[in-house]
Parts: C-alpha cells; sequence; structure tokens
C-alpha cells in the first residue's frame, strides 16, 4: 500500500468529515430508511430509493475515508526548510505579473481555488526541488507558462 502524504491540516480535515459521516450522517439516513419503509409498498417509495441512494454515498465517502486515512503519512511542513518540497508555501510570479501563493500537498487535500496546490500536478511537479528567485516552466493544457518564485515558507 503505497503511503499518502497529508499535512496536519488536511489530515484533521478528514478524519473530521469522517467523524460527522459516522455519528451524524450514518445514523440519520438510517432513520430516513426506517421512516420511508412505513410508508408501505417500496417499489413504488420515492423516499426510500432517495434515501437508499444517500446511504450508498455514505458508506461509499467512509470507505474512501477510512481508506485514505489508513494510508496517510502526516508530514508536518514546520519541520522542514530549503528547496521547494512536500508542504511548503510558495509565493510565485507568473509573465503576466500575477501574485500566487500555493501550499504543496497531497491528492486527498488538494484544492487549487483554496491555494493548495496537488504535488502530482504539472506545477507541483515543476516546483519540486526549486529555490527562491528560480524560474520554472509549466506545461499546460492552455500552453507554456512561465513562473518566478518569489518565496518559499514552511508555516
Amino acid at each position: 500500500m503505497e503511503k499518502i502524504p497529508m499535512t496536519p491540516a488536511g489530515y484533521k480535515l478528514l478524519n473530521d468529515e469522517l467523524k460527522q459521516l459516522k455519528s451524524v450522517e450514518r445514523p440519520a439516513i438510517i432513520q430516513a430508511i426506517s421512516e420511508a419503509r412505513e410508508h408501505g409498498d417500496l417499489s413504488e417509495n420515492a423516499e426510500y430509493h432517495s434515501a437508499k441512494e444517500k446511504q450508498s454515498f455514505i458508506e461509499g465517502r467512509i470507505k474512501e475515508l477510512e481508506g485514505l486515512i489508513s494510508r496517510s503519512n502526516v508530514i508536518d511542513p514546520k519541520t522542514l526548510s530549503g528547496p521547494i518540497k512536500f508542504g511548503a508555501t510558495v509565493v510565485l510570479v507568473d509573465e503576466d505579473d500575477v501574485e500566487k501563493t500555493y501550499q504543496i500537498v497531497g491528492e486527498a487535500e488538494a484544492n487549487i481555488e483554496k491555494g493548495m496546490l496537488n504535488i502530482s500536478s504539472p506545477l507541483g511537479r515543476a516546483l519540486i526541488g526549486k529555490e527562491e528567485g528560480d524560474s520554472v516552466e509549466v506545461k499546460t493544457p492552455g500552453g507554456d507558462k512561465d513562473y518566478e518564485i518569489l518565496s518559499i515558507s514552511y508555516v
């Protein structure tokens, strides 16, 4: 089994979601299924089918989260320094002078809108091992993009 790199914050988010699903969502859907069964004929009972579908989604997500958590390798960025590696917070400027800040994280916690860059993404892979002042060129579906690394921190 391959370990999944994860920040402490990402691990906590997944763990919190798992607890919420197990302690709140699962009991609520079991109750909804029970109530829908009391309404009679299950073959034409839309509430029952909807509740069973939601239960299937919840159980699938629980299994997925348990798998991610069991394979997680929590890496605290505060213990790291030097060139860019997992957990680094990087400030970049692109060729249009647009400044962006990203934290290099694992796939399970990546969210580009929140500045969480997947280490396996083209930009994430291009940044690994680079230092402040370095330039990187990344091949994207929209064409090549150039970035300059303004700063690196491990917070």
